[in-house]
């Protein structure tokens, strides 16, 4: 109905809820002829009358009594909606987007994650697991809000911050001629198969993650591909080849492979968090702030 606001339903259901337009006024902390001017508004907004009203006592009309039990539902429900409202203005209440490569999992990045489901309960995160380069691809797009990648390439409009920078380690099968060393080079195995990840993955990735092979001068000879790092740590397990990997990839590497060392080279991989540089939303802040080594408050 038009005119009818939010505070004529309040002021009606005092007054129905009290049938005493002094208790009412009272409770409302407003002058009684104030509400006893508001009432008759809305009784004329409606164009019937809510109360029946003598010297001596006020009752619900017939009317009254259904708009009673509506009143409580509809302030209900607004109280709940602007709750609501709140919280997702405030970040404790949505859906979050987030993607992640699987190399990260044995990381700190998610567990910043679970605290932050354990703080904000009633934000639902949804995990996109992916490769780095399609990450930032649907980061930039918008079907994605955050992602925790591993040496992304650099993209217009993306803040990327990092995280934690590790080394690189070798694999190798358990029966490999070199697998009793205590540390190994790039270049004794540039002339290995090499089992790795797709380019396509991620282009400065791919690279860095060679960077230890190609110090010899020798270009690597990749035999066979595969898409995360559990398949390629148990390739190679299986005799298909060596590889270099991040050390936290490595954790998830079977029994019969043999993680060693790398020496003689200074190459890196870092883990970023990777967000839009116009994304201010609470709920986007409240995540990076709970991330290991993010400094609070940059974006």
């Amino acid at each position: 109905m038009d005119g009818v606001e939010l505070r004529h339903l309040r002021y009606f259901l005092a007054v129905a809820e009290e049938l005493h337009f002094g208790r009412a006024a009272a409770r409302l902390h407003i002058a009684q002829p104030a509400l006893t001017q508001q009432i008759q508004r809305l009784e004329t907004l409606l164009g019937t009358k809510l109360f029946d009203r003598t010297s001596r006592t006020v009752a619900l009309t017939p009317a009254g009594v259904v708009l009673k039990d509506r009143a409580i539902a509809l302030l209900g429900h607004a109280e709940r909606d602007l709750a609501e409202i709140t919280r997702i203005g405030q970040g404790s209440q949505g859906t979050l987007y987030l993607g992640f490569v699987p190399s990260v999992l044995p990381l700190d990045p998610l567990r910043g994650v679970r605290e932050f489901r354990e703080l904000f309960p009633l934000v639902e995160v949804e995990l996109v697991e992916g490769f780095t380069s399609h990450l930032m691809e649907r980061l930039a797009t918008g079907a994605l809000d955050l992602a925790i990648v591993r040496d992304p390439d650099p993209q217009p409009g993306t803040v990327t911050v990092p995280l934690i920078t590790e080394p690189y380690v070798a694999i190798l099968p358990a029966d490999h001629p070199l697998a009793d060393r205590s540390a190994i080079t790039g270049a004794d195995l540039a002339d290995n198969p090499l089992v790795f990840f797709p380019r396509a993955a991620g282009g400065l990735a791919h690279e860095k993650n060679l960077a230890p092979l190609r110090t010899s001068g020798r270009h690597p000879r990749i035999v066979q591909e595969a898409t995360n790092w559990t398949i390629i740590l148990y390739l190679v397990a299986a005799g298909f080849g060596v590889t270099v990997a991040p050390r936290s990839a490595a954790f998830t590497a079977p029994a019969s492979a043999r993680i060693i060392p790398l020496a003689e080279t200074d190459a890196t991989t870092t883990i970023y968090i990777a967000h839009r540089e116009d994304d201010p939303r609470p709920l986007v802040r409240n995540l990076l702030d709970l991330l290991p080594n993010h400094p609070r408050g940059t974006g």
